[in-house]
């Protein structure tokens, strides 16, 4: 696919040069056709350069790679984290043609007016304010015209470039392959809006009750379905700032900035932890861009592109490793991991343990509001990454969605303590475990599947005795780790027959030998016969000596 310069696209060819004016000497080597050796990742800085440089798919992907402390040592996570495309806003002209490829009715008969300065432009879209025909205030969220070809050319390079580090151990190990079809299914999510808005009001309905917090202190903007398509989204526009650019304590706090900025750290928490704990669909993005802090003092969520989600038992896993990272119970932890790993394979239990248990030994004469429960999560997967232990991308969005609401939490209230506030809310999570929400139900199907056994065991007992007693039962087993010892001792049971074999030629040889020395056919038949002998002897003993298993 690279077998030099003058045979790859225009695309390629600047994405060859962006590579090799920051030195990443690897890269340079593969694009020119050179043999996949082992990755060298150039430093840190030197890949946020060259992403930024790349442009918004490659921004994409450092932002991606930047929830996975399970593949990047911590620096490049440090180094990734904050990425954003510097990319100027699309001319009005060309996102008004987007606009009206979109309606479907005239743009003069839909919005009042429309703001032709972005508010907002990303590496994917810019939004513009606008207002409808009935004077209800929207935002727009326009896709960059032409964006979607540009994606695919790059997935399509990237794609080859897996495919030539997968050849190798790292890229074997990783599954590149996989990692880049999961990094292309997640920019064709961002891709279609009308998913965002899906997503947008699936969050609105789950956050619109809530036993943590009150779910009037908490927005998110409706959504216009008649006017939202894949590469147009109208919702509702709020009116606020940035969260950390607020004036707070005008809002009911009698003038306290600190209490209103307290009482917002504990409320933002108890929102995403309801998301992530019980609702299992989460803003997996809540930095402070997308944090908005309303006139009337509520808090709004915006841009919901980048969603985590997790199943039930990843749900009870991270809240028990919740609960042992707060006991710093190493073992525990070690478990839970592995629980939570996303393919079964030999790990050195004994190694991750002591790993844990080193890491947890730091914080054992720390006050809780001393440890940085995010920080401590991005350790434990990156022991989790040493111990070559791989996990779903879902653990990564997780990790960040703590550290970024750890972050803002302690920019607002700097004696904030993440322990503290989960405390309460661990009680609830774990009688949700135990009990579940609707118990009567639970109670009931349990009920069912009890009678179903009861009705079914005694046809199933009968069945199995009748196989025992026709002989016809047959067991199926494996043992693991079997394969090798077996081959061992066919190599030590062919290595037995061949010397026995060399043995029976030189007794044979000499028998025949001695019948009639003088004879000339038993002298050669003989010699021949011993020839042989040795030769094969000489062939075991080499075999033997290779082996380095002479003793």
């Amino acid at each position: 696919m690279f077998s030099g310069l003058s045979k790859i696209s225009t695309r390629q060819r600047a994405i060859a040069e962006v590579v090799f004016r920051n030195g990443w000497g690897y890269m340079r080597q593969l694009l020119l056709g050179g043999k996949a050796e082992e990755p060298q990742l150039p430093p840190p800085a030197v890949l946020r350069n060259i992403l930024v440089e790349l442009g918004p798919v490659y921004v994409k992907l450092g932002q991606l790679l930047s929830t996975r402390p399970d593949l990047l040592p911590p620096e490049y996570i440090e180094a990734l984290t904050a990425l954003q495309a510097e990319v100027p806003p699309v001319a009005w002209e060309a996102v008004e043609v987007v606009i009206r490829q979109q309606l479907q009715q005239p743009l003069e008969a839909t919005f009042a007016t429309i703001n032709p300065q972005p508010v907002a432009a990303g590496s994917i879209a810019q939004t513009h304010r606008a207002t409808l025909i009935d004077g209800r205030e929207v935002a727009l969220k326009i896709q960059r015209p032409g964006i979607e070809v540009t994606i695919e050319q790059d997935l399509a390079l990237l794609r080859g470039i897996a495919q030539l580090v997968g050849r190798t151990d790292f890229g074997q190990y990783y599954d590149l392959g996989s990692l880049v079809e999961e990094f292309s299914a997640a920019l064709r999510a961002e891709l279609s809006f009308s998913q965002e808005a899906s997503y947008t009001d699936q969050l609105r309905r789950s956050l619109s009750k809530s036993r943590w917090f009150d779910p009037k202190r908490i927005v998110v903007p409706e959504i216009y379905w008649d006017l939202t398509t894949e590469k147009l989204l109208v919702m509702e526009w709020l009116y606020g700032v940035p969260l950390l650019s607020a004036n707070f304590g005008s809002n009911g706090y009698e003038g306290n900035a600190l209490a209103e900025r307290q009482a917002i750290s504990v409320l933002l928490v108890r929102v995403f932890f309801q998301q992530i704990y019980i609702d299992g669909v989460f803003h997996a993005d809540p930095h402070p861009g997308n944090l908005f802090y309303l006139d009337d003092g509520r808090i709004a969520l915006i841009d919901f592109g980048m969603m985590g989600s997790l199943d039930p038992r990843s749900q009870r896993i991270l809240t028990e490793l919740l609960l042992a990272i707060i006991n710093l119970d190493a073992q525990r932890c070690s478990q839970l991991t592995l629980e939570l790993a996303d393919s079964v394979q030999p790990v050195d239990m004994a190694r991750l343990e002591g790993d844990l248990s080193r890491l947890l030994r730091r914080y054992y004469n720390l006050n809780l509001s001393q440890v940085n429960f995010s920080l401590l999560i991005y350790e434990v997967l990156q022991a989790a990454r040493n111990n070559k232990i791989r996990l779903p991308g879902s653990m990564g969005l997780y990790a960040k969605t703590v550290s970024n609401l750890e972050g803002v939490a302690r920019k607002l209230d700097p004696e904030f303590n993440l322990f503290e506030v989960a405390k309460p809310l661990m009680g609830e999570l774990f009688r949700r475990q135990l009990i579940g929400n609707t118990p009567q139900q639970d109670l009931l199907k349990v009920a069912l599947d009890l009678k179903s056994l009861s009705l079914e065991s005694p046809r199933r007992v009968g069945l199995l005795l009748d196989r025992i007693t026709s002989e016809t039962l047959q067991w199926n087993v494996a043992l693991r780790g079997i394969e090798p010892l077996r081959s061992s001792l066919d190599s030590s049971a062919n290595r037995l027959s061949f010397s026995i074999v060399v043995a029976a030629l030189i007794m044979g040889a000499a028998t025949i030998f001695s019948q009639d020395p003088s004879n000339k056919l038993f002298f050669w038949v003989s010699g021949l016969l011993f020839l042989t002998a040795s030769l094969f002897g000489f062939w075991l003993l080499i075999g033997i000596l290779r082996t380095g298993r002479l003793r």
